[in-house]
Parts: structure tokens; C-alpha cells; sequence
């Protein structure tokens, strides 16, 4: 007999939650400059996965260029979003200074590596006017009307 449920790896459950939280994120190094290599790419995604990991999240895409990285993160209700980004801004502007020194004192960012501005977009499966039809067209719980509603005097003891 099949299973009822499929497992499903975007939906997470906990013990009073099922969620399915994901956020696109970016962020761009100080002055934007181009620093990153293949090589420090690599690195950056590791130290990330590592600090996701120390969340309870998930990292489920990093890709980056010279200058920009893109995550895709998949994380619980319970994690604040802007204290993950933040973990994840510092931990790895920490060690890839420490590791990359050399190249990142060439450049020119000085002591801090990444812009302290960000981006950050929820996934979601349904456009917004979609979630608007559905929301609106909810049924509301029928109120009698103020003509319908007829008072009774209080009772004394």
C-alpha cells in the first residue's frame, strides 16, 4: 500500500508548524568592488553552508560573480531572518578576510568585506493578486443584521 503522504523537501514540520519558508538573498561586497574568485567563491559557500547549518537552515543554491552572491535559504518560522543574514555577513567576512588577505588588502575594502545593505525576497508559489482573490473570497461568518438581533431586558434577582 503507498504511503499517504509523500515526503516533501520543501515543507518543514515541527510539532505545531508546517511551513515552507524560503528567501532569495544577495549580497554585494563593500564599494562593490569585483573580489571574488572561483576558488574564494568556493570557500564563501562552504563557511555559508556552515552557518546555515548553525541555524537549523538550509542553503539550497549559492552562485555568485565578481561581485554579488545569491543564496537561496530555507528556514524555519522560528529564525529571524535579518539574525541569519547577519551571522552569515560576519562569520564569512571574518574568515575570508582572515584566509584572503593578500587579495582583499589589493582591492581596497579595507576592513569591512561586505556592503552592510542586502537583499532579501520571500519565495512564494502564488502571485499576490492570487493570494488576494483567494483571502477575499473567504468565506466571512454570517452577522444578523442590527433589525434581526432582538434585545432582552436584564434579569434581577
Amino acid at each position: 500500500m503507498p504511503p499517504r503522504w509523500e515526503p516533501n523537501s520543501d515543507i518543514r514540520t515541527g510539532r505545531h508548524v508546517t511551513c515552507s519558508l524560503h528567501a532569495h538573498l544577495v549580497f554585494v561586497t563593500r564599494y562593490r568592488r569585483d573580489v571574488f574568485d572561483d576558488d574564494m567563491l568556493k570557500r564563501c559557500e562552504e563557511i555559508m553552508r556552515e552557518v546555515c547549518a548553525g541555524f537549523e537552515t538550509e542553503l539550497r543554491e549559492f552562485n555568485g560573480g565578481a561581485d554579488p552572491v545569491h543564496l537561496l535559504v530555507h528556514y524555519p518560522p522560528k529564525i529571524a531572518l535579518s539574525r541569519l543574514i547577519n551571522s552569515l555577513k560576519g562569520v564569512s567576512s571574518r574568515y575570508l578576510r582572515a584566509e584572503y588577505t593578500g587579495r582583499i588588502n589589493r582591492i581596497g575594502t579595507g576592513s569591512v568585506f561586505w556592503s552592510r545593505s542586502y537583499f532579501a525576497r520571500s519565495r512564494g508559489g502564488a502571485p499576490l493578486t492570487v493570494i488576494h482573490q483567494y483571502i477575499e473570497g473567504q468565506k466571512q461568518p454570517t452577522r444578523p443584521s442590527p433589525t434581526q438581533t432582538q434585545r432582552t431586558p436584564a434579569l434581577r434577582a
